[in-house]
């Protein structure tokens, strides 16, 4: 697999899983082409901002897309903390990209931009997020709420 950044092209990939509700259950909700497009323009701009963005993964030999990963910066409660995230086509799940990407920007953040701390917001009934992130090395800190939901904070911290 590799990691690129985001381009406008991406658009009609990232609808395909944006649209998919199942694939969106445990988020606010689905997301239109219009909110697609926001989103690109805001990774773009979170990357050119802070160095880090949503990535999109690609197998590495087809080039075909498989979902996104990567981290954004978020506030909770009253502390910024650099998120990992992932989200991947239905038809890849359970094929181990989402861990093999998490893994690899784990990785990234935590040994080349060596940062002390990555979270991970969780919602409490995903479990396949969850077992992806202590498989990874996280773990579960306590319960917090942001967008309005209850949801697990997992974190690994920099031991260097």
């Amino acid at each position: 697999m590799t990691l690129r950044a985001m381009a406008e092209r991406d658009a009609g990939n990232l609808l395909k899983i944006f649209e998919d509700a199942e694939a969106m259950k445990y988020y606010s909700s689905t997301k239109s082409e219009q909110d697609t497009r926001r989103w690109i323009q805001w990774m773009k701009q979170h990357y050119q901002t802070y160095g880090i963005s949503m990535w999109i993964a690609e197998d590495k030999q087809k080039g075909e897309f498989l979902g996104q990963c990567g981290m954004v910066l978020q506030k909770v409660d009253g502390k910024v903390d650099p998120e990992l995230g992932y989200l991947f086509l239905r038809s890849r799940w359970g094929k181990g990209y989402a861990s093999e990407a998490a893994k690899a920007c784990l990785d990234y953040g935590l040994h080349t931009l060596k940062f002390q701390k990555i979270i991970s917001l969780i919602d409490p009934d995903n479990f396949p997020s969850i077992k992806l992130a202590e498989r990874i090395g996280m773990k579960k800190e306590k319960q917090v709420n942001k967008w309005d939901k209850s949801l697990f904070f997992y974190s690994i911290y920099n031991e260097k």
